[in-house]
């Protein structure tokens, strides 16, 4: 379709969870902006009208859980691939992990990126900043001068700070400047040098494991500063149920606690580890049934606001070794709609508004960012799903550099079918005969 920043989308199906909207009707944009419908003469500007009969037009997607790789190993991903990965897979607003290199923690390397992804980028790149220097765990990150950088939170994603004192000045500070807390929860001493779940399948396939109590202890101590700095946490990629146990009591009381699942913890489990694929390692690892169904327990009950993809790309040459020495991490951007629509919806655990809900108001709400809706006056930052699309996943389509999934050859059902930024569509698979049909005029 031809960049333009003013549409008509006709006869979609409107689902705006923070505006409790699920109805038929059509959005009007214009000059990149959600304005009320017929407000303007659209004869009088460069308009299209599009029929999305029987698609779905929802708020458009935010993902804070990305790693772009840039500045660093641009070999794997870079911020002109992730962002095209990003629209790709309908998210309009991503937030970047700071473990690049150099280290996202100083103000310069915050502004290279910045400007790097107005000038490549096709999708918001909202920056994080590390918490500690070097993400070494061992001395503050300048707080004040990342968050007047533009950081939208603070993360030492990878990695976990293990000093409780440090951690909690890191909360306090990050209270004080309004930064969310974002939590890998990982007791290094306790995870050691493992690589799967701690489990029967662990001790079926003589690996070295992964105990859960490592992610528990860490939320356990966090739950604990977060009460006592009155702020927020938002815990990373859960995975343990009684993780999730934890965070639900957590909230009960008051705690300002907060957590995301991942569509791959949602998916799959540990059973998938005798495959010796190293597609299906990650950290944390993928852990047994139980916690998978905790997890989705979590997501239904609200325990846990947020589906994030902690997109994580590697060169295929990393990635063809030995399991025990392959690094952690797969992709996610362009496989989180059709997974979690497929595991989610398409299986009665959540409803659409539920699922597109976990990728807007919840990321938005945490973040504190004004995102996640399609309120009048809001940017027109809109992503258009074909729920029922029934494909097979072919990571040799993905607009990523990467091609770590194990979801590669997945049948899904649910797909993102065209994805709006500021009105300008930047993705699409709709047909171009779709704007003439007779529906739409």
């Amino acid at each position: 379709m031809n960049k333009k920043n003013s549409w008509i989308l006709k006869n979609g199906r409107i689902i705006d969870p923070a505006n409790h909207i699920d109805r038929t009707g059509d959005i009007w944009i214009r000059d990149g902006r959600i304005v009320e419908p017929g407000s303007f003469d659209p004869s009088l500007d460069e308009t299209e009208t599009i029929n999305l009969k029987g698609l779905v037009v929802a708020p458009g997607l935010i993902d804070m859980h990305v790693h772009l790789r840039q500045p660093g190993n641009t070999d794997a991903e870079t911020i002109r691939t992730g962002t095209m990965a990003a629209a790709a897979g309908g998210f309009t607003s991503i937030v970047a992990m700071p473990n690049t290199s150099p280290c996202a923690d100083n103000a310069a390397t915050i502004q290279y990126i910045k400007e790097f992804a107005a000038r490549e980028g096709v999708v918001k790149v909202l920056p994080s900043g590390a918490l500690s220097v070097g993400r070494k765990g061992e001395e503050m990150s300048p707080v004040g001068s990342l968050k007047a950088a533009g950081v939208v939170a603070l993360t030492d994603d990878g990695t976990c700070i293990q000093s409780n004192e440090l951690m909690r000045h890191v909360v306090e500070y990050a209270g004080n400047f309004g930064l969310p807390v974002l939590e890998h929860c990982e007791d290094k001493f306790l995870a050691g040098d493992g690589v799967m779940h701690e489990g029967y399948w662990s001790v079926l396939l003589g690996m070295k494991a992964i105990p859960a109590a490592a992610e528990e202890v860490i939320v356990a101590r966090d739950i604990i500063l977060s009460r006592l700095a009155n702020w927020k946490i938002h815990i990373q990629h859960v995975s343990s149920r009684n993780s999730v146990r934890m965070i639900r009591s957590a909230q009960a009381d008051g705690v300002r606690i907060s957590a995301e699942a991942t569509p791959h913890h949602i998916a799959l489990t540990d059973v998938e580890i005798k495959k010796f694929d190293t597609n299906y390692k990650m950290n944390p690892p993928l852990c047994a049934e139980e916690d998978r169904m905790a997890l989705i327990e979590g997501l239904q009950d609200g325990t846990i606001a947020v589906i994030a993809t902690d997109h994580a790309p590697h060169t295929q040459t990393a990635k063809l070794v030995e399991f025990d020495n392959a690094p952690f991490g797969i992709i996610g951007l362009e496989t989180a709609v059709p997974v979690t629509l497929t595991e989610l919806y398409h299986k009665n655990y959540l409803s659409l508004s539920q699922v597109i809900s976990k990728f807007t108001v919840g990321p938005a709400t945490i973040l504190g960012i004004n995102a996640g809706t399609l309120s009048v006056g809001a940017s027109a930052d809109i992503t258009v799903i074909d729920p029922d699309c029934e494909y097979i996943i072919d990571a040799n389509d993905f607009y990523s550099k990467s091609r770590n999934t194990p979801f590669n050859g997945y049948a899904a059902k649910g797909r993102t079918m065209a994805t709006f930024v500021d009105g300008e569509c930047v993705f699409s698979l709709l047909k171009e005969s779709e704007s003439d049909d007779e529906d739409a005029r």
